[in-house]
């Protein structure tokens, strides 16, 4: 019926600075390490690198290609500076995993329970919050 006299207290919700810097190193770090190990084992043709480059169709010579860039972006997705670099790199990032996906399910080359389906996607899951989550410093 009426109006209480109270103070009113409205919720306001505020981001926690530190907390997002927490998580924007956490998944970045994860996306950098994640895209280091993925480039160094195709310059030195770990693994089933070869048999996966093959099975695409592509010539083994886009290992070295892939590889030389996985390797500089996730450089360039640690140092210091350079916004507009880490955007390029971001978006060089997403293009290569979701080609990476796409080119397996053109290829009916799913892998075991879709492992190369959801390996690259789950790379660019981490390079879009990585990006979502970036600071002030790190935008253009």
């Amino acid at each position: 019926m009426g109006l209480s006299n109270g103070v009113e207290t409205i919720a306001k919700a505020e981001t926690n600075p530190r907390g997002k810097m927490i998580a924007y190193w956490s998944v970045t770090l994860l996306l950098a390490v994640a895209v280091m190990l993925s480039g160094i084992g195709q310059l030195m043709k770990f693994g089933g690198n070869i048999e996966l480059v093959t099975n695409l169709g592509y010539p083994l010579y886009i290992l070295t290609i892939l590889g030389i860039w996985k390797v500089l972006g996730a450089i360039a997705l640690i140092i210091p500076g350079f916004p507009r670099l880490k955007e390029w790199v971001h978006a060089g990032i997403f293009f290569l995993m979701t080609g990476a996906a796409l080119s397996h399910a053109l290829a009916n080359d799913y892998g075991a329970y879709g492992f190369y389906m959801i390996l690259p996607l789950s790379y660019a899951t981490l390079n879009i919050a990585s990006w979502a989550l970036r600071p002030m410093s790190r935008k253009l």
